[in-house]
């Protein structure tokens, strides 16, 4: 596997992070400022950088690239495999009239062929549905074939965001990677850090990601008495207090962070599905438990690898960076004291993270976890 990293930093010249090799048909992943990739020229630029690339664009709230974690950025990642091999296919949620699910299928069944080991999701991040995404795109995925990826940011504006395929980045996009071959070694995990704290309540009612009641009582009104006077400062106040899932029935939780409010229908838009019937409570962190969760998902994933991964991709929160403001490199630092100081880093804060649980095939949409994707040949 050969890898070509560089950066640009805004107002700033591209910078390699090592000698640039001339790679033949690579797979580009560029994570971004949203306004420096509403640049129109952005796309022509990078084609010219690497011209028989296959690029992948997505927007973020934070970049992360080597040890660093930069902002007002545009980071690459080139791969070219040596043994194994890799298809990338697009859709926009404007052709399946919102059906996410059936997005997610029409991608997987593009996907599918001899010796699909993974599949990596860029998504777009403002309006769709992560937990629907992940249903379709599990529809008719073989066993043994995993999924990891993440919803794409926009720093913490929530005002759209950007994915694309070998074109300038665009809205309603989701681009997914399929990565082929016996000779890939490629494993993951998520953790978060975060602790519940107050009473635990009931999903009394909610539509797919749409959250209206608890415990029979408005769900907005309730989380703004919480809030107090930060409930002003809604939705970004939100990314600060996520929300602890547990699902009717049994004992697994998730973390759901708030991507909007409506003020005029009393309800808050999540990240991914929020049940009726299952229990949410409150949750906070520290600096130090997220920084000690970014190394417990670092060890869950190496758990069991036959070889140093080549390549992490790492998909954080950006209520995680918002919590550890200028320590937040503390948590990259974590990852790769467990993971090795020779594996090349990348990867960016999202609105939403992708990844089974450690030791577990299916997919979920987390919130406020350290996300990792670990990949060698």
């Amino acid at each position: 596997m050969k890898l070509v990293q560089a950066k640009k930093e805004k107002g700033s010249n591209w910078v390699f992070l090592d000698t640039k090799e001339t790679l033949i048909a690579p797979l580009v992943l560029v994570f971004g400022n949203r306004y420096m990739l509403e640049d129109s020229g952005i796309y022509k630029e990078i084609r010219t950088m690497f011209p028989g690339g296959n690029i992948v664009f997505g927007s973020t709230s934070g970049e992360i690239l080597a040890n660093n974690v930069i902002e007002n950025s545009i980071t690459i990642t080139a791969i070219e495999f040596s043994k194994s091999h890799y298809k990338v296919c697009s859709q926009n949620i404007s052709n399946y009239n919102n059906n996410i699910e059936e997005l997610g299928e029409a991608i997987t069944n593009k996907l599918l062929g001899k010796d699909l080991k993974h599949i990596f999701i860029m998504s777009e991040g403002s309006t769709i549905n992560g937990s629907t995404l992940i249903k379709g795109l599990e529809h008719n995925i073989p066993v043994g074939v995993s999924i990891t990826g993440g919803l794409s940011g926009d720093d913490a504006r929530f005002e759209r965001t950007l994915v694309s395929y070998n074109t300038n980045p665009k809205e309603g996009e989701v681009v997914a990677i399929g990565f082929y071959g016996a000779s890939l070694e490629i494993t993951y995990a998520n953790f978060g850090g975060w602790t519940g704290f107050g009473p635990e309540r009931i999903i009394t009612k909610s539509t797919g990601n749409i959250l209206y009641e608890l415990d029979n009582k408005p769900a907005l009104d309730l989380y703004k008495t919480y809030l107090g006077d930060k409930a002003d400062e809604l939705p970004h106040a939100a990314l600060f207090y996520p929300l602890k899932l547990t699902l009717k029935g049994t004992n697994e939780s998730l973390v759901r962070t708030i991507l909007n409010v409506n003020d005029k229908e009393n309800t808050m838009t999540l990240a991914g599905d929020v049940p009726e019937g299952a229990l949410v409570q409150l949750m906070m962190s520290t600096v130090d438990d997220i920084a000690e969760g970014a190394s417990i998902a670092a060890s869950y994933a190496m758990r069991g690898r036959k070889k140093e991964p080549e390549l992490s991709i790492l998909i954080s929160c950006i209520g995680r960076k918002l919590v550890m403001d200028q320590r937040v490199e503390e948590e990259v630092e974590e990852v790769i004291e467990i993971i090795g100081e020779k594996t090349k880093v990348t990867g960016f804060y999202s609105y939403g993270e992708m990844s089974p649980f450690a030791g577990e095939d299916n997919c979920v949409l987390q919130n406020q976890t350290m996300t990792l994707t670990l990949i060698s040949e």
